[in-house]
């Protein structure tokens, strides 16, 4: 004997309603999380900057680039202490030609760190803190302090001043500098 039975055209369906909600309730939960964590990831990781050699554009104070003719336009001899490699402070010499010397002398003083200014009258970077003296190259005058001052190679490209890791003898020692 057979048996008829009924025979359905309409497959179940492969979704259930329950399984649609809960799959848009958790794509839009994710989607939400994903919104708000980008911005906090994104200020985690520090931005590129330079071209990857570990050069850095000159900034001023506010981390903001520093036109090149700004500096430039200034008298022969003039020191603009800038922001430079690292964030360190760093001093660019405008010279006689017009042009920077393409050495940048870092404004921190190798006894303790401390920053210091240029002292025109003297022709020297003085040290307030200890006393140390350097001339205008960054070799050292007078103590407690007993390294020169740390450098960076400056260049001007277009209206940009580039400054560079240096990496290679130290022009004023003839030796491997002792901040690489």
């Amino acid at each position: 004997m057979t048996t008829n039975l009924p025979i359905n055209n309409n497959p179940a369906p492969d979704m259930s309603r329950r399984q649609l909600l809960n799959f848009l309730t958790g794509a839009t939960v994710a989607t939400a999380v994903g919104a708000a964590a980008y911005p906090a990831l994104r200020y985690l990781v520090p931005p590129k900057e330079g071209d990857g050699s570990g050069a850095i554009v000159a900034k001023d104070k506010l981390g903001h680039p520093i036109p090149a003719q700004q500096i430039l336009s200034q008298p022969p001899g003039t020191r603009a202490l800038i922001a430079g490699l690292a964030g360190e402070p760093t001093y660019l010499t405008v010279e006689a030609d017009g042009q920077l010397n393409t050495m940048g002398i870092v404004d921190n003083c190798t006894h303790l760190g401390c920053t210091f200014p240029w002292n025109a009258t003297a022709g020297e970077f003085q040290c307030p803190c200890h006393g140390s003296r350097y001339d205008d190259q960054g070799n050292v005058l007078r103590g407690p302090a007993n390294r020169p001052l740390k450098i960076a190679h400056v260049e001007v490209k277009g209206d940009r001043i580039w400054l560079f890791p240096w990496t290679e003898a130290d022009p004023r020692t003839g030796e491997r500098p002792w901040w690489v």
